[in-house]
Formats: structure tokens, sequence, C-alpha cells
């Protein structure tokens, strides 16, 4: 098996470039690699696709760095704080400048991310019928249900299969294999449609550790082009059974970005003047320390014997 430990710079470099689709926060509000967000800025990417399911102020930042030229998703915003402001400034007002946004509900995100892990070209859906969203978003199309007789609509929502996956796991060793628990969200349905994966593992393991709870695998290894040793990357978003959630660094983020100047200060402060993410996490020092969890909620081992 091939070897697939790198840095996340270096995997950024060797497996991202202008233009792509990006999706991050695939496990929702949960788990949102902000150290890839923070890498993608550093290394100046233009023209990015964020693919959104929740990406939290993830794609904010991107938005406001002038990393994106497009959003296919359901929502983009602070969930501690209420509006991504750098969204907003883009949406309305084209600043730092004009983005497409291609508008899906929460559930229909879902559906295309689905339908690309599939292979499917397309996934049929009532549930956008009598909204406006195939009203804003041209890539749906309003079709009759061809099994039935007399009118029956429905609503084709294109498979989407995403450039690259940034998904943060629990832990994962150096093949690439991949343990994660705790809400999935879209993650699996990610982690299939995707063309390239880059994972974000708060532990690296022996395989021996991985093996002995096959279950867990929720991406295997050979799918994997990167694994990422990042402590922490989810920061300031949870992860089950390693970080809470820093509420107040979204509201801090919420309130400094506000104005366009404000943002650049946050993002040279907090991404740009840092070299990576083990700088970031020195920066947060003793604060980090307090999401740390410390208590155990342990689930009863599985017996995986044959005979």
């Amino acid at each position: 098996m091939q070897e697939k430990l790198m840095d996340l710079k270096e995997a950024v470099a060797s497996f991202v470039k202008d233009g792509d689709s990006i999706i991050l926060g695939a496990a929702l509000e949960n788990a949102i690699p902000f150290a890839a967000t923070h890498e993608l800025i550093r290394a100046g990417l233009q023209g990015l696709n964020m693919v959104a399911p929740i990406s939290d102020m993830s794609s904010d930042m991107l938005i406001g760095a002038g990393c994106v030229a497009e959003v296919t998703g359901s929502w983009v915003g602070n969930v501690s704080a209420g509006l991504g402001h750098n969204y907003r400034r883009a949406a309305e007002n084209g600043v730092p400048h004009p983005i497409k946004i291609n508008d899906y509900s929460n559930f229909t995100i879902g559906m295309a991310l689905f339908g690309g892990a599939y292979g499917l070209p397309y996934i049929a859906v009532k549930s956008l019928l009598g909204s406006d969203i195939p009203k804003s978003n041209p890539l749906l199309q309003l079709a009759d249900n061809p099994f039935t007789e007399g009118e029956d609509p429905v609503v084709l929502i294109p498979a989407l299969k995403p450039d690259v996956a940034f998904l943060t796991m629990q832990r994962a060793d150096r093949y690439g294999n991949a343990h994660y628990w705790g809400s999935y969200g879209l993650t699996q349905e990610s982690s299939i449609a995707a063309e390239k994966i880059i994972v974000l593992a708060d532990e690296i393991v022996e395989p021996e550790v991985i093996a002995s709870d096959p279950s867990r695998v929720v991406i295997p290894g050979f799918g994997v082009n990167a694994v990422c040793h990042v402590p922490a990357a989810c920061h300031p978003s949870p992860l089950i059974g390693r970080w809470k959630r820093d509420n107040e660094f979204f509201h801090e983020y919420h309130k400094q970005s506000r104005d366009p100047d404000g943002f650049n200060e946050w993002c040279r402060e907090w991404v740009l003047d840092l070299p990576d993410h083990a700088a970031y996490r020195a920066k947060l020092g003793a604060r980090l320390e307090k999401f740390r969890i410390r208590g155990e909620a342990l689930s009863a081992p599985a017996n995986y014997a044959a005979e």
C-alpha cells in the first residue's frame, strides 16, 4: 500500500488548482476543516466554486479573501452569530468581486451529492415544487414523471462531483484509511462523489487501530489522495470526542468582518501572517486547550470474530 502522509500545504499545492470545485463542511456544523480554508487562502487560489452544504464561516472567509467565483449550496453564514458578511457583500454589491450563486435547499444539495456518489446524471425530487429555488437556479429543471399518466411534476437536480473534498476525521493511518464518529452529515456522499480527497486527521494511528474497528472506516485509503496530520483542524467548530465549539471565536469573527477593512485585518492576523496551522494553534495557546474534550463516553466493544 502507498503511504499518503503529507503536509497540508503540500497537499493543497499538489491537488488543488484555480477554478476547482471544493467541498468543506461535509459533516454540517461539525468537523469543518478550517485549517484547509486557511491554507487555500494562503495559497492565493482563485475562481473556486465552493460546494457548501453548511460551510459556516469557511466559505465566507474564502469569499472575503477573493478566492471564490461561485457558490453552490444551501447556506453560507455564521452559525453562532448569524450572517456571513463577506457572502452578503459579494452577492449584493460584488465586493471584493461578484460571485455566482447556485441556490439549493439543504435536502437537495444532499441529493445532488448523492447523485454524484452513485454516478447518476440527476436526481428527481418533489420538495422544491412551489418554492422559488428552481426559478433562481437555472441548473434545476422541471419535468413530468414518465411513469404516471397526467401531470406529475418533479424537479431534476443535476449530480454534483466536486473536484476536491477536504474532510476532518478523528483519526487515520498513514495509508489514508480514516475513522469518523458522530453526525456524518454528507461526509459519505461527499467522499464518494469527489474526484480527490484530502483527509485532515486529528490523530495518526497505526493501521492495526483502524483495522480493529472497520465499521468506523468512513473513507478507505484507496480513495484518498493525501492524509494530513492536523490536530484541531476543525477549530472553531467541534469534533466529537476531541474538541468543543469555540462560540466566542465565531462572534469575534462576526464583529470584525462587518466591513471589508475589518475582515482584511482579521485575515492577516489569523491566516496570512501565520505560516501554517501549527502556528495558528500556538497563537490560540491556552484558549485552545479549554476546548479539548477530556471526558469519556465510550461505546461498547464489538465482536468481529467469524468463528
